[in-house]
């Protein structure tokens, strides 16, 4: 294989006027370079295939395994990573061809704030020169107006103005994440990609940033697409949540469709994992356990990219890619041929019905 994948023909639709963003069939494919001539013997599909909408205000939640391709997909919808295929439409206007240049005003509506506060913050900067620089690269104020702004910001997001003329390093982990997110608020953006926020953060102050997005979101408008494999903290924060896995989307719903009834085996697994706050349920779960390890994204299984861990998985899940449609008597999407409506209190059946197959299979091949 040595030609990019080509984007697939999607007609043009009209937005819903409560609809910030769509996204339609992106795709986005890093090449494999082999040889002395660095040629493209491959492709690693890190995202293949997504459709998604966020209303305007609400707060979108990515969840999945690492590696299933969620930073990729958030970073593509922002164009710091351009796409493969597919479209991305913001504010009904489409901006997946858009150049850098064409791009910079758009940017003062999309804003990210990075996984990492100690890697994402310039550490020969001080705080108001970070804060200050959108303000700085879009022409927006200087002087005493730019620094005013920035001490408003830095008040917005619980910090001391005192703390503008310190460096990074100076700060705790939460402290810069502040600082990251006093920096995407400057341009007063519309929409900000959160990735993975509070996943290098203790507990303690996760809650912290946490509680503070939320007001930020209360007292902005703002709507979020909160990236992480947290799926406690996207519960709390999340009005819809997506399912990802090794590239797609295979389950999408409101927060208490997936949570209280999830359908596809994979978000059935991911939530026997999550630890249960009520002490009267303990003991009555049991956790599935998957079996073998996730499909390289460079190579990835025929049909239903679940099935070769996948407990219900049969002949037709190998032939045929389930599409994300509802599917038995749910009123939420979901990617699989088998899908059931399932209690998590149900999950305990589920477990022993995976460790039956999975001892069937090992005495099939020993």
């Amino acid at each position: 294989m040595t030609e990019a994948p080509q984007a697939a023909s999607v007609a043009q639709a009209e937005t819903p006027s409560d609809e910030i963003l769509r996204v339609e069939g992106l795709v986005k494919h890093f090449p494999i370079k082999a040889g002395v001539f660095k040629r493209t013997v491959g492709w690693v599909r890190a995202v293949d295939g997504v459709d998604l909408s966020v209303k305007t205000g609400e707060t979108f939640g990515i969840v999945g395994e690492s590696g299933c391709g969620k930073t990729t997909l958030g970073r593509t919808i922002i164009k710091l990573i351009e796409p493969t295929a597919g479209r991305i439409i913001f504010e009904g206007r489409d901006i997946t061809n858009l150049k850098r240049k064409e791009m910079r005003p758009v940017r003062r509506d999309i804003q990210i704030v990075f996984q990492d506060p100690y890697a994402s913050l310039n550490p020969r900067m001080t705080v108001r020169e970070i804060v200050g620089e959108p303000l700085h690269v879009h022409g927006l104020s200087k002087g005493a107006e730019r620094r005013r702004r920035v001490e408003e910001l830095l008040r917005t997001v619980g910090l001391s103005p005192e703390h503008a003329n310190r460096f990074p390093h100076e700060f705790s982990g939460g402290q810069r994440q502040r600082i990251g997110v006093a920096r995407a608020l400057a341009l007063n953006p519309r929409l900000i990609v959160l990735d993975e926020p509070v996943s290098a953060l203790d507990v303690s102050i996760q809650a912290q940033v946490v509680n503070l997005l939320d007001e930020l979101q209360q007292q902005f408008g703002l709507t979020y697409l909160f990236i992480a494999h947290d799926l406690s903290v996207v519960r709390h924060v999340s009005d819809r949540v997506g399912v990802m896995y090794l590239g797609k989307l295979v389950e999408v719903g409101t927060r208490e469709e997936i949570y209280r009834t999830p359908m596809h085996p994979y978000t059935q697994a991911l939530l026997s994992a999550v630890p249960i706050d009520s002490p009267n349920q303990r003991g009555k779960r049991e956790r599935i356990v998957l079996q073998g390890d996730v499909p390289s994204p460079a190579n990835p299984p025929s049909g239903c990219r679940f099935r070769t861990r996948c407990w219900k998985a049969q002949e037709i899940c190998a032939e045929e890619d389930p599409a994300l449609v509802p599917r038995a008597g749910g009123a939420h999407p979901v990617a699989c041929h088998f899908a059931e409506v399932m209690d998590p209190l149900r999950l305990a059946e589920a477990a022993a019905a995976q460790r039956a197959a999975a001892q069937a299979t090992s005495q099939a091949t020993s």
